[in-house]
């Protein structure tokens, strides 16, 4: 059981996790920080949050576990603040979406402290943000990638992973590289691609026609448009190089498409839906992404 947790950040991923872990019985205080003074009187009402932290050392150096869960161009600046006040007992860690940002950051920052430091990623998001957003089930049966250095203590590991575990979630591990890799083409492209149709259309003449008309298959594509901007803003210009090769795939896919159509060639678009269709349903059949 943890006695004390410190959350940064207590809206939809680190208000889930305090939520989890009291529903739990696995923590023993919830203190948290936020932007605005609104955001956390709403996490207090809501039971997130025991109370509302204004001391970060004071906070910090008694803490057992302390999340960061802001959006990830503020990782390396709570970083910074934390380092100074830990607690001999205190591990860190963060629930950013990339992780090789947030590995240099802790580099730069942690110095003899870095054994403490476990970067960890919950596949569990939603479009909604805020502590209104919180759920106390988010992350049952979800996934969490953790991303250990090589220098990260076992037993810090350890403590990360079974908070998750204790939240009912499904632990892995890989390398920040790997991770990074892997959600610029799974996760990262997506998001880009459902911002850049929304806001193309949402730029023409037409647009109350075209919206008007759009159904579920516009709806299900672009539903993470409605994803917070500046989360995900970060999140692209922290793994930019990813992405833009993710990006450059997907162009050369649909160029080859594209030239399908010139030319007619029903057979080429066919074997590409067809070759699409079976993937998916392999992967929904074996209950990917929870």
């Amino acid at each position: 059981m943890l006695g004390k947790l410190v959350v940064f950040g207590v809206g939809l991923i680190g208000g889930s996790f305090a939520l989890a872990l009291k529903a739990a019985g696995e923590v023993g205080e919830v203190v948290g920080f936020g932007r605005t003074l609104g955001s956390l009187n709403q996490a207090l009402q809501l039971g997130i949050l025991d109370r509302a932290g204004f001391n970060v050392g004071q906070e910090v150096s008694s803490a057992d576990l302390v999340l960061i869960a802001t959006p990830v161009g503020k990782t390396a600046e709570i970083l910074a603040r934390v380092v100074p006040f830990l607690g001999p007992q205190t591990v860190v860690t963060d629930a950013g979406s990339t992780k090789q940002d947030v590995v240099a950051a802790a580099r730069a920052h942690f110095g003899g402290c870095l054994g403490r430091f476990v970067p960890g990623h919950p596949i569990a998001g939603a479009e909604n943000s805020g502590a209104l957003a919180a759920r106390v089930d988010l992350y049952r049966r979800k996934q969490v990638v953790l991303t250990p250095l090589a220098e990260t203590d076992a037993a810090s590991i350890a403590r990360v992973r079974d908070a998750w575990e204790r939240c009912g979630a499904r632990v892995s591990e890989m390398t920040a590289a790997e991770h990074d890799g892997v959600f610029a083409a799974v996760s990262h492209l997506p998001h880009l691609l459902s911002f850049a149709l929304v806001d193309d259309l949402a730029r023409r003449e037409n647009r109350d026609l075209l919206f008007a008309f759009a159904a579920s298959g516009f709806r299900d594509f672009t539903r993470i448009a409605a994803s917070h901007p500046e989360m995900w803003r970060d999140i692209c210009l922290a793994n930019r190089d990813a992405l833009i090769e993710e990006l450059d795939r997907y162009r050369g896919q649909l160029d080859v498409l594209r030239e399908a159509l010139v030319r007619s060639d029903g057979e080429r678009l066919a074997a590409t839906f067809a070759s699409a269709r079976t993937a998916r349903r392999e992967w929904a059949e074996k209950g990917a992404g929870g």
